[in-house]
This record gives structure tokens, C-alpha cells and sequence, in this order.
């Protein structure tokens, strides 16, 4: 009787694996929510629906991209976190609302380090300060000029509160010692049209979300926040090359799952998201809305969010930055 049970114990159970290795095998075997938490027509925007798309023609899924934004970001976060961890709602998540945002909001309902599986780094990109071509400002020595001869007059346009763009221009305001007025924006597309119409002095944007007028010769780069200069602006300095030694601040972007979800669905989203990092044309395609894409492993990617989770509550502590 005992050995009947063991033998029919043993079959259920090899049934039940076979049929969770079919259904791991047989992911997605349906469409796939990508949840961007910012605007259509940013950074974040652009590189979320080129992944969506280049992984949709590579393995015939159907990754469908859908912005929840608000917050700096952190309301698609939340969405994502709440969500069924089956692999059918990941998230673009980035440095903004997953390292700086929780240090500036204090009642956000989630850890990044504890509710969230980091799935694939996509690509890392410096902020860039910005200006209208129409500006009077040739140079970030012409703001800083203006700010102290008529402090607190000059403006600067971010995609928020609560993102790394909007803390780069913090910081870069105390390195110059200077007072220039933040004005956040639901995302970076408004920003972005703000600035071109000249009711903000200055825009402060990732260079996804500027390229495109960048090239458009509408919109004058005055300097990128990095540590060395943008491959995609080669000819734009840095702010430690205008005058603020070892000023670095960028930010990057990749992709992040609920807590739970199966580890064969985490890693074939790795896997075919770094194949297509690998892909010239899409490291192109990258690279010409100024991202630089950068392949991790799942263990390195989890390692470098909660180093950065880490590190930058200190920074944002450091600096005074706050939601306003």
C-alpha cells in the first residue's frame, strides 16, 4: 500500500513539473504589459517602446507598452509592484524612481531592493543642461554669470520631483553656488516644450528626451553631467570640464519584474533582451537617442541597484533636495 502511494505521489509530482516546465518553456504564450512610468515622448518613452518593439520582431511576442505616469515616476512603479508576479507586467524602471525617489518620498509602499526583481539592464545616459537656441546663454559660465548677478531669476525645467534629472540640477546649483528656480514637469516632454518656447531659461533632461531637437539645431547643449562626455554629443563638455571638478550624475535604465516571479521568466527576459544589446542595429538605435546600452547579468544588475539604493540616500540627504 506504502509503495502504491510513493509510486502515485511520484507520478503527480513528475506531472506537475513537466507541466511547470511546459508553461516556463511556453513563456510569453501571451501579451506582455510593459508598464512605462513616465509620459509618451521622453527618455524613458523612447527606449521602452524600441525594446518592446525590437523584442516583439525578434522572438514574435507581443510586448505591449503602456504609460502610467506621476509621481517622478513612482506610480508606474507602484502599479508594477502590485501586480501578479507571472511575468506578464514588468516595469521600465530607472535610477529616478527606484534609487532617488524613495529618498525623497516618504510614504512610498514599496523597496526596490525587496519588492522588485531586477531583469535587464538596458542602457545608462548623462543628463544634459540645455537651452533654447534663441537663448541668450552660449555656455554654462553665461547661466551661472546671470544667476549671481540676478540670483533666483533663472529657471530650469525638469520630467519632476523625485527624479535624478531634477536632483543633477540640485546638485549642479550648489557646485556653482548659485540660486536658479526648479520647475517640475509631469514628465519631459512638457519640459522639453517649455524650454523651446522659452517660458524656462533652462532645460534639464536626459539625452533620449532632448536628442531629437538637439539635432534639430532647436535646443543648445550647454553641458552633460557625466563624468566624460556623451558618445551621442561628443562636442558638448562636461560640467567638471566647465569648472566643477568631479561633478558626475546619469542615470540609468532597465527592466524590473514583481517580486515572485518565476526565475526561468526572469531569465529568458535577460537572455533576450541582452541578445538584442548585442545587435548592432539596436546599439545603434540606442545610441542615436543618446543612451548608451550596457548587457548585465540579472546578479549584476540586482547589485547595482542596491548599491546606488544605498549610496544615494546619502546624496539626496546631503544635498536637501525635497518633493515639493
Amino acid at each position: 500500500m506504502l509503495l502504491k502511494k510513493l509510486l502515485v505521489w511520484g507520478l503527480v509530482s513528475a506531472a506537475a513539473v513537466g507541466v511547470a516546465q511546459a508553461q516556463n518553456a511556453a513563456y510569453p504564450n501571451k501579451s506582455v504589459r510593459l508598464i512605462i512610468p513616465f509620459p509618451p515622448g521622453g527618455g524613458t518613452d523612447i527606449l521602452s517602446r524600441l525594446v518592446a518593439q525590437k523584442l516583439t520582431e525578434a522572438n514574435k511576442w507581443s510586448i505591449v507598452p503602456d504609460n502610467r505616469a506621476g509621481a517622478g515616476g513612482t506610480i508606474g512603479i507602484t502599479e508594477a509592484v502590485k501586480a501578479a508576479p507571472t511575468g506578464y507586467d514588468i516595469v521600465m524602471g530607472q535610477k529616478d524612481n527606484l534609487v532617488v525617489g524613495p529618498w525623497l518620498y516618504g510614504n512610498l509602499p514599496w523597496d526596490p531592493t525587496k519588492d522588485l526583481v531586477a531583469v535587464a539592464h538596458v542602457a545608462y545616459t548623462p543628463v544634459v543642461i540645455a537651452t533654447s537656441a534663441n537663448s541668450r546663454f552660449k555656455t554654462l559660465a553665461d547661466v551661472v554669470a546671470a544667476a549671481k548677478a540676478t540670483p533666483d531669476t533663472i529657471t530650469y525645467g525638469s520630467p519632476g520631483n523625485g527624479t535624478t534629472i531634477h536632483l543633477a540640477g540640485h546638485l549642479f546649483e550648489k557646485a556653482a553656488n548659485i540660486n536658479i528656480r526648479h520647475i517640475p514637469y509631469k514628465g519631459s516632454n512638457p519640459a522639453l516644450m517649455d524650454a523651446l518656447g522659452g517660458n524656462v531659461d533652462l532645460l534639464v533632461s536626459s539625452v533620449p528626451s532632448a536628442m531629437a531637437q538637439i539635432k534639430a539645431g532647436k535646443l543648445r547643449p550647454l553641458a552633460v553631467t557625466s563624468a566624460a562626455r556623451s558618445s551621442s554629443l561628443p562636442d558638448v563638455p562636461t560640467v567638471a570640464e566647465s569648472g566643477y571638478k568631479d561633478f558626475d550624475v546619469s542615470t540609468w535604465y532597465g527592466l524590473f519584474a514583481p517580486v515572485g516571479t518565476p526565475a526561468a521568466v526572469v531569465t529568458t527576459l535577460n537572455t533576450e533582451v541582452n541578445k538584442l544589446l548585442a545587435n548592432p542595429e539596436v546599439k545603434a538605435a540606442i545610441q542615436a537617442q543618446g543612451a548608451e546600452p550596457v548587457a548585465m547579468k540579472v546578479e549584476q544588475f540586482s547589485t547595482l541597484l542596491k548599491t546606488d539604493y544605498a549610496k544615494w540616500k546619502g546624496i539626496v540627504q546631503a544635498s536637501g533636495a525635497k518633493v515639493e
